[in-house]
């Protein structure tokens, strides 16, 4: 019917403009920036540019299709925007004038679906609104004013752009020109309290749902939680003692062990369960140290297959280079081109190069074992004599630590029995055959623990006595070469009176105290630095003074030679009590008058 023809349909009329009108519904497509496009996919505008629309080959888009929120692309300025005429079924809608700029629109509230029209005609009715903005989508709710106005809310937010596509249309209702019954529509966004409670719910929704994502996703990327540790009781104390002495399972132990402690666990009762458990994991020790020890043996075995692997290949660069120092001699290299001469000059020097690297490389590692080996020089006797006596003094305080452990246990067992005594009286008759059992038991620990006390009693005083007979012969080594320092000062003497008619000069200065030039540069940077120090200073502060001039220097050496210039140098002792110190002086001034 004509009614049927003029209706505004989607599905086979676009914006009221019928399928058998291709120019206007190419004109209304370009001014949406979209290729139009024929029902047989074929092109209607061979000439259209497509930086204007969409890609091709895609069946024609109308902005006023339901379910599609496309905002139609800003028009060019330098291309006019044609709209044709809609007709509806009880009225008819004119285009704007194209050369009129755009409609303004107010700034889109969030989660908008309401709209603003204004301009109605005065005689337009509900009826007439919703027949001409039901073709953008499905219409909530109409509300109109009596002053030529109305609002509508859609269904969805994209429908609220295809009816901004009918601002600044003319309406006019019928054929008739009665001012009643014409307008100009106005469409704008309208901010509704609706709009954005739904808005807000959609946001918050859209965050619990992002939070939830969040959440699983730590969930996921969480390292497992570690696994619960036992309570305390003496099965489980006897298994983590037996894990303790294994040592694929000494970790886990050692953290049961750990977290026992750590939870207050140890009492009286269970004193001698977690020492023997601390005494397992400190014997896990000797078995890392030698773990340990392995280690560094493989490592040097590593290192020396590395060395002899690195000197093999020295020797093959070696005759690499000689093969291009042969081929560079005149003899032969007469005989290459220019291009094989200068590959050959290339390859000599990369050689030469790679070469003096490894070489470079390998005395490194030479330099490193030769610090090593000076590291560990033999040492003099007294050092050690010294690190025996060391050696000792640690044994016995290993004993006296040993000594302290036995009688912390001799009393945790006292401790015991006296506990057991006083249960003993209260308990009742039945029971005195197990605790004189228990009592006996405790009694053959003590005496065993006892024994073993007198035993490590008697170890100490046995390396006690070693350690006095040490000291004795360090003292009779200190005097015999006190003594020979004598012998040798007196044979020097005589030496010196011997050849005091032939050489007076070697007479002064054998007679002197300064016996080289070393010690007289010595005398002289000591002279100095005590002539800065005026209240005194220690040897060991003189010592470090010089040792940074000459490590070579030690305190004995020097202490001597101050001992002997006593006009010189003086000694005295300052401060009171525990602070009581000795201090090296400058007294040459004195000594020179006095000498």
């Amino acid at each position: 019917s004509a009614d049927g023809g003029r209706n505004l349909s989607l599905n086979s009329i676009s914006m009221g403009l019928p399928m058998s009108d291709p120019a206007a519904w190419t004109t209304a497509m370009n001014n949406l920036g979209m290729a139009p496009m024929g029902m047989t996919g074929q092109p209607l505008l061979p000439d259209f540019d497509p930086a204007l629309g969409m890609m091709t080959g895609i069946p024609p888009i109308n902005p006023m299709m339901p379910g599609l929120g496309i905002v139609p692309p800003p028009i060019p300025p330098d291309m006019p925007a044609v709209k044709e005429i809609i007709h509806c079924k009880s009225c008819t809608l004119f285009p704007p004038n194209p050369h009129l700029p755009p409609p303004a629109t107010r700034e889109r509230p969030p989660g908008c679906k309401t709209v603003f029209v204004g301009g109605l005609p005065e005689n337009g009715t509900e009826q007439i609104i919703m027949e001409v903005f039901e073709q953008c989508g499905e219409v909530i709710a109409i509300r109109k004013s009596k002053k030529n106005f109305c609002h509508i809310r859609f269904a969805e937010e994209f429908m609220v752009d295809k009816a901004l596509y009918l601002s600044g249309y003319r309406i006019r209702l019928g054929s008739s020109t009665d001012k009643k019954d014409t307008g100009r529509l106005h469409v704008d966004f309208a901010q509704a309290r609706d709009d954005l409670y739904e808005w807000e719910c959609k946001q918050r929704m859209l965050a619990r749902e992002e939070r939830h994502r969040r959440r699983l996703e730590e969930e996921r990327f969480r390292p497992p939680s570690p696994p619960p540790v036992v309570h305390y009781s003496d099965h489980e104390c006897s298994v983590v003692a037996e894990k303790l002495k294994d040592d694929t399972k000494f970790l886990e132990a050692i953290q049961t062990l750990l977290t026992w402690i750590e939870r207050g666990e140890v009492n009286r009762r269970t004193a001698n369960n977690f020492y023997s458990m601390i005494q397992s994991a400190n014997s896990h020790i000797r078995r890392l140290v030698n773990e340990k020890a392995a280690h560094e043996k493989e490592m040097e075995e590593a290192k020396e297959k590395f060395k002899l692997a690195l000197s093999g290949i020295l020797v093959q660069f070696e005759q690499i280079v000689a093969v291009y120092h042969s081929a560079s001699k005149q003899k032969a290299w007469d005989h290459f081109t220019k291009a094989q001469r200068k590959n050959i000059s290339v390859w000599c020097k990369q050689a030469e190069e790679i070469r003096n690297i490894h070489n470079d490389e390998l005395m490194g590692i030479r330099r490193e074992e030769e610090m090593e080996m000076s590291d560990e020089e033999i040492e003099d006797p007294s050092e050690m004599k010294e690190t025996e006596e060391s050696a000792l003094v640690s044994q016995v305080e290993a004993l006296k630590e040993e000594n302290d452990s036995l009688r912390w246990q001799l009393d945790a067992y006292r401790n015991e029995v006296e506990l057991l005594k006083q249960e003993q009286g209260k308990a009742s008759r039945d029971e005195d055959t197990t605790k004189e059992q228990q009592m006996k038991l405790l009694q053959q620990a003590l005496q065993g623990m006892q024994k073993h006390l007198l035993k490590v009693q008697d170890e100490y005083k046995k390396r006690e006595a070693e350690l006095e007979k040490v000291r004795e012969e360090k003292l009779k080594i200190e005097t015999l070469l006190e003594n020979l320092k004598e012998q040798e000062s007196s044979t020097s003497r005589v030496c010196a009176c011997s050849q005091e008619k032939e050489c007076p000069v070697e007479k002064t200065l054998s007679n002197s105290p300064v016996k080289s030039e070393r010690e007289v540069l010595l005398v002289g940077i000591i002279s100095t630095f005590l002539h800065v120090h005026p209240f005194g200073a220690s040897i060991e502060y003189i010592c470090s003074y010089l040792q940074r001039l000459d490590s070579k220097i030690c305190t004995a050496e020097v202490e001597v030679l101050m001992t002997r210039l006593q006009n010189t140098f003086r000694q005295e002792l300052s401060g009171v009590g525990a602070s009581l110190e000795k201090r090296w002086k400058f007294c040459g001034f004195d000594g020179l008058k006095m000498t």
